[in-house]
């Protein structure tokens, strides 16, 4: 495999992880289970990865961190919203 393709591979998955997370929450209003720190922690993390890729100018990076940042900011608010029932 080329690092293309295996960046892309990456790229995917990660952005598309947490997609299942946030639409089981959205269903069931239940994230009691999960941690308020886990999605926030990401959300920062991934945005640095963002910025990182636009300081760089770096696309790729840029792009496989969208997703990824509105998912987990959209758990963090479901967390907060949902957390104790």
């Amino acid at each position: 495999m080329t690092a293309t393709i295996i960046g892309l591979v990456a790229g995917t998955l990660t952005s598309v992880a947490a997609i299942p997370q946030v639409i089981k929450t959205l269903k069931t209003h239940h994230i009691r289970d999960i941690s308020i720190w886990q999605p926030l922690l990401l959300s920062f993390g991934v945005a640095l990865w963002m910025i990182y890729g636009i300081l760089i100018g770096d696309v790729p990076i840029i792009i496989a961190n969208v997703t990824p940042l509105i998912c987990n900011v959209i758990l963090t608010c479901l967390k907060l919203r949902y957390g104790d029932k």
